[in-house]
């Protein structure tokens, strides 16, 4: 029997590029928190500026998002990498970003 790998790649094909407003929203979702108490783990973030976040109207800069990740024992670079991308795809510029 095999096992196929799926990761990223698999899940952009089903649900379109990751972006932070997703990544956002389902850790949240998924933790089962209130924007409001996930601004708080944030360091206190205002509900309406996570709001922003999850609904794309907003982009973190990359130490922001760094900031977040660590602040949810997520991967830094993984959540850097998914902001940056959206800052290139929101200025038209098609590159692929990719950290080690």
């Amino acid at each position: 029997m095999t096992t196929k790998k799926f990761g990223t790649k698999e899940l952009e094909k089903m649900r379109g590029p990751v972006t932070f407003a997703k990544l956002i929203n389902s850790y949240r979702l998924s933790e089962e928190l209130s924007q409001t108490e996930l601004g708080n783990i944030f360091g206190g973030i205002s509900r309406g500026v996570i709001c922003d976040y999850e609904k794309g109207r907003r982009i973190p800069t990359p130490e922001k998002a760094a900031e977040m990740a660590r602040a949810l024992g997520e991967i830094e670079s993984y959540w850097v990498q998914v902001a940056m991308q959206d800052y290139l795809r929101e200025h038209d510029l098609n590159y692929k970003v990719r950290l080690a």
